[in-house]
């Protein structure tokens, strides 16, 4: 074999930028409310939003569009979405590439009657009669649509057989490596509470060097913590699943190993639990077990995606990702598995009636004919070790770049994007997470440079909803992925996209915050909310006079803000407020009145106390402070003159805030 690094395919079709300027983006931003998904694509250099129906399909899958079958009841497309998963779900390397005969033109009455008619069951995809009989396998648009149905059907299902009183208090309950974030959404609008047990260390230093040479699986399910779950009070028994998602797209598209799937299909074995896959990137999954999991070395990617699956009882998938169409999922289950005999003989019945009901004839399910025959073929295309070691080596090579400019990424890379870890990113920046800097940090590369990331952390998890259980805030991770579209991206906007990483990384301190003017309540607030950018007062992080009245106040109104559970904005608004307030005198020493005079009213003989208000429509908390205005002289007219002075000043910054009509003609002239 050649040391080279050969290219692994031809571009044959190419689709040029529009010139934008930076200044012509900034408008773009602001009329969409700072929201990226909002942008247009077309404005963009890079974009790395999603590598979901993003990627360019290969010449076969489009060959296999032309053959694309629109009848409405048992198109031919159909019947090899159905053989395709077969083959690379259940038969390893005894492939039977039938689409090439629908392909080809020579699939005739005698193959249909004993190829695609042919009665199949056991597995994942019962055929002819028993796929209405005991129908198992359900397509679907894209993948969060088989997660709804999945989810929707089982939660219908459980409310109706259990009246165990337990389920009113103690909703059924799903356990995973992780959910991303569709996924969880859709449970839990199913009615299911979400444990998730990552393995731990995600963010742990891996070592740069080691990168390519070894891999620790990061996206493993913590079968300890699993297991002291489900043996807890009773859980197992409101327990509807265990789902693994392979790879983890939680958990920074880090991989779970063999070794894991086995150990949680026999944990889930243990307490009579389903084992499902969400099963997206499942090929890369395998492509990192052949490369770092001993005993894997030698086996192919069609033997191991046969292993893998042999553990599990269904799965989701999105047929956008590691389907390699731009559209298209589907829900399948086992045959007379534990799936059935725990959810009832007809569940396959009461999921095919309400896929109907919502997508369609059962042998479309929302996608045209086009669709389903381009999905057919990428499973093959997918599965190619070519395709694999060329887009995992193109992601592997992104990260390497940024970690030899100084850029924090989580190490080692996954499968599908690149993840900056931001904790590291903005860590001598004094930012919280309530700030949202890592949003701003994808305004400031879309605005600037035209390319589009999306934050995964903070904002987009929701930390700032997770009320006061330290445990649910402390899980979220701080990133923000890259995700790398399939057969898209050149070296060149690799290169590019490592260049404006690196100029924002030099320029991290002055990161906007982003506030969030609409949508904060909202499910998957990320694709509907509006934003604010924040600019970054460079004052505002710990103040390095320590000592001072400047310093005290800003731990006094931290330590109150974090108690009140007020955001960041909020501590922004005040240090701007005790700045305009202090007038010069808060860098002195607290130990000393700044001027000689201080009031004996006051708590402590300190120049500033707080107050809390309830508000009494919302309920909300309100913070306020009271100040003695300084003056330079210990004397009461200059008191008063400094008093009179400040007032106008507080006006002057906040005109639309502070009024002083009442207390000026009070004052008199």
């Amino acid at each position: 074999m050649s040391p080279l690094n050969a290219p692994s395919h031809n571009t044959l079709v190419v689709r040029p930028h529009i010139a934008i300027t930076p200044e012509e983006r900034e408008e773009v931003l602001r009329s969409v409310e700072y929201n990226v998904f909002a942008f247009p694509a077309a404005l963009l250099t890079c974009d790395y939003l999603s590598d979901s129906g993003t990627s360019a399909m290969t010449d076969v899958q489009w060959a296999a569009m032309l053959r694309g079958d629109e009848s409405y009841g048992r198109n031919s497309g159909y019947y090899c979405l159905l053989e395709a998963f077969r083959d690379v779900f259940e038969r390893g390397e005894d492939r039977r590439y039938v689409f090439k005969h629908v392909l080809a033109g020579t699939a005739d009455s005698t193959f249909y009657r004993e190829v695609f008619l042919k009665e199949v069951c056991g597995g994942f995809v019962n055929g002819s009669p028993l796929q209405l009989i005991r129908p198992n396998f359900f397509i679907l648009p894209q993948g969060r649509c088989a997660e709804a149905l999945l989810f929707s059907t089982l939660s219908d299902i459980l409310h109706n057989i259990d009246t165990d009183p337990r389920y009113v208090s103690n909703p059924p309950a799903l356990i995973s490596n992780g959910f991303f974030d569709t996924t969880g959404v859709n449970a839990a609008a199913a009615g299911f509470q979400l444990h998730t047990f990552t393995q731990p260390g995600l963010t742990d230093p891996f070592p740069a060097e080691q990168v390519g040479v070894t891999n620790p699986f990061k996206g493993n399910l913590d079968i300890g913590k699993a297991s002291a779950f489900l043996g807890a009070g009773g859980n197992a028994s409101r327990v509807a699943m265990l789902l693994l998602t392979i790879t983890n797209n939680w958990a920074g598209a880090q991989p779970v190993s063999m070794g894991n799937i086995k150990a949680a299909a026999e944990l889930a074995k243990q307490h009579n639990l389903p084992l499902f896959f969400d099963a997206c990137r499942f090929a890369e999954n395998a492509k990192f077990i052949q490369d770092f999991e001993a005993g894997y070395q030698d086996r192919s990617i069609p033997q191991i995606v046969q292993e893998m699956f042999a553990c599990a009882d269904g799965f989701t998938i999105s047929l956008k990702k590691d389907g390699l169409a731009n559209m298209g999922g589907a829900l399948c289950f086992r045959d007379q598995g534990i799936f059935p005999t725990k959810f009832g003989a007809d569940i396959g019945i009461r999921l095919k009636e309400r896929q109907i009901m919502c997508y369609g004839n059962d042998s479309y399910g929302g996608m045209s004919g086009r669709d389903v025959m381009a999905a057919a073929v990428g499973l093959y295309e997918v599965t190619k070790k070519t395709n694999l070691a060329d887009r995992i080596g193109q992601v592997k090579k992104f990260a390497e770049s940024l970690v030899a400019k100084g850029v924090p990424v989580l190490l080692p890379p996954g499968g599908h994007a690149i993840y900056l870890d931001m904790d590291g990113f903005l860590a001598d920046c004094g930012r919280s997470y309530g700030e949202f800097a890592s949003v701003g940090f994808t305004l400031e590369l879309l605005k600037d440079y035209g390319i589009r990331a999306c934050e995964a952390g903070p904002f987009g998890w929701e930390w700032d909803k997770k009320g006061a259980i330290a445990q649910d805030r402390d899980n979220i991770p701080n990133l923000v992925r890259f995700a790398v579209p399939r057969y898209v991206m050149s070296d060149r906007h690799i290169q590019y996209t490592i260049a404006a990483i690196s100029q924002l990384h030099q320029k991290r301190h002055k990161i906007p915050g982003v506030r969030i003017t609409r949508g904060k309540e909202l499910r998957m607030r990320v694709f509907q909310s509006g934003l604010q950018p924040v600019p970054v007062l460079l004052g505002l992080s710990s103040p390095t006079d320590v000592g001072t009245f400047k310093s005290e106040a800003w731990h006094d109104i931290q330590k109150l803000c974090d108690a009140l559970r007020l955001d960041d904005q909020a501590l922004k608004m005040f240090d701007h407020a005790f700045d305009v307030s202090m007038q010069g005198w808060g860098h002195l020493p607290a130990s000393q009145p700044p001027f000689g005079w201080k009031s004996d009213a006051s708590l402590n003989l300190c120049p500033f106390e707080y107050s809390v208000a309830i508000e009494k429509t919302t309920g909300k908390a309100q913070l306020r402070f009271l100040i003695e205005n300084q003056a330079t002289q210990a004397t009461l007219e200059a008191h008063q003159q400094s008093a009179l002075q400040l007032n106008d000043e507080i006006q002057r910054v906040y005109p639309n805030a502070v009024s002083l009509g009442r207390f000026n003609r009070i004052k008199g002239p």
